[in-house]
């Protein structure tokens, strides 16, 4: 009887190890946020994991916008997300969300000079202290960043989104927060029909590698659409990036 209860337990142990993750909003990272109809409030009402800034140094200040042809309409980073963030985390008692266990990447993309630009979102987010010292949420430089060896220099609050396909110090490794790339460097698979498996086998490959260093994934230049979000949780991509706000969050909520 002992033998019998201990294979079962094996059996279950096994079971469970074998699951997968399970997919929420935590899972979604909001692309180019900005372009939304509420900016920030949009992805963060959802319980999105990740949201994407795109910052220019612009007249001295941190503004935002896809290209520099958007500078003009002002929108600045600290009244886009750095402020709504402040009144969230103080409504929620220094959390950025009301469930303390539900955190928040906010991906930072760098479209100007690296290094000042940098600088200045560093001395801007010193003025902010709500949003560097809480758990609750996770400051990203994407983009244009200066080199991985000086990735170390910078405050313990600030973290860098690797590139997927490069080979990293581990001095450099313990500042990337997660490994992301280009899709269309692995596929031309647009989402219809089956993803190659010669293409599967690739991105599979690349993903148990950043896995194996601890590391979460991102692809963007990516399918966006139900079909190839099924595919990127079949293939562990950890967040899934889109520019559906709606539509992923049903389809998430629907795997529940």
């Amino acid at each position: 009887m002992r033998r019998s209860f201990i294979f079962v337990l094996s059996l279950l142990s096994i079971s469970c190890s074998s699951q997968k993750t399970v997919y929420t909003t935590a899972n979604a990272h909001s692309h180019n946020d900005y372009e939304q109809s509420s900016p920030f409030y949009m992805a963060w009402q959802k319980g999105f994991g990740s949201i994407e800034a795109d910052i220019w140094l612009h007249k001295g200040q941190l503004t935002v916008g896809h290209d520099s042809a958007q500078l003009a309409r002002n929108r600045t980073l600290d009244s886009l997300y750095l402020g709504p963030l402040a009144v969230c985390m103080k409504k929620n008692g220094g959390h950025v969300y009301a469930d303390s266990n539900h955190s928040l990447q906010l991906m930072i993309d760098i479209k100007s000079d690296a290094i000042l630009t940098l600088d200045k979102l560093v001395e801007t987010l010193q003025q902010y202290s709500s949003l560097i010292h809480t758990s609750s949420l996770k400051i990203v430089i994407s983009g244009s960043r200066p080199p991985a060896a000086q990735f170390t220099s910078y405050p313990s609050w600030i973290r860098f989104d690797g590139e997927l396909r490069k080979e990293y110090q581990p001095q450099e490794l313990e500042k990337i927060e997660m490994l992301s790339d280009n899709f269309a460097r692995y596929s031309k698979w647009r989402g219809k029909g089956d993803l190659p498996e010669k293409e599967r086998k690739l991105l599979q490959q690349q993903i148990d590698k950043a896995h194996a260093l601890g590391k979460k994934v991102r692809f963007w230049n990516a399918p966006d659409m139900p079909e190839s979000w099924k595919t990127f949780i079949d293939l562990g991509v950890d967040y899934i990036n889109t520019d559906y706000i709606e539509g992923l969050s049903q389809f998430l909520g629907d795997l529940q």
